[in-house]
C-alpha cells in the first residue's frame, strides 16, 4: 500500500522523534516542528514480511539551517539534489556533500546536518521498523 502525504516544518530526519512509522496504516505522523526545513513525504510502504517500512521523503533546507543530533530505528539512505550541507555521522569523518553526493546512515547512530549558505534539497529513503518513532534524539 503507497499513501501520500505532505506537510511542512519538519526536520530532515525528523529531528526530536517527529515522526512515527505506523503499521496501521503504514504512514509517517508529524509531532514536532523544526525551522527552516520543508519535508514532504512522498511515498511509505510496509515491506514483505511486516517487520520495517520504507518511507521516502523530500526535503528542502533553508540556508544556513541547522539539522539537530538524532537517530533512526533503521537505515537512512539519501542524495543531495542541490546545494551544498556538511554531515556529521558518530564515528564517521565530517563530510561535505554536494548535489549529486549520496550518503547513508546506519541504524541508530547519532548524525546531524549542517546547511551551507544556499538552499539544499535532498531526496531519503528510510528503511525502519514499524510502529517506532522514525526519529529519536541524540
Amino acid at each position: 500500500m503507497v499513501t501520500r502525504r505532505g506537510f511542512v516544518s519538519c526536520a530532515l530526519c525528523a529531528v526530536a522523534g517527529g515522526f512515527a512509522a505506523v503499521a496501521t496504516d503504514a504512514q509517517a505522523q508529524p509531532a514536532g516542528q523544526t525551522t527552516g526545513v520543508t519535508r514532504k513525504i512522498l511515498s511509505t510502504e510496509a515491506l514483505p514480511g511486516g517487520q520495517y517500512v520504507v518511507v521516502q521523503v523530500a526535503a528542502e533546507i533553508a540556508p544556513g539551517a541547522i539539522v539537530a543530533r538524532h537517530t533512526h530505528p533503521g537505515i537512512e539512505s539519501s542524495v543531495i539534489l542541490a546545494g551544498e550541507a556538511e554531515l556529521l555521522v558518530d564515528g564517521q569523518p565530517n563530510r561535505t556533500l554536494r548535489a549529486g553526493d549520496s550518503f547513508q546512515v546506519p541504524a541508530v547512530t547519532p548524525h546531524s546536518l549542517r546547511n551551507g549558505s544556499g538552499a539544499t534539497r535532498v531526496a531519503g529513503t528510510y528503511t525502519v521498523e514499524k510502529d517506532k518513532p522514525l526519529a529519536s534524539p541524540a
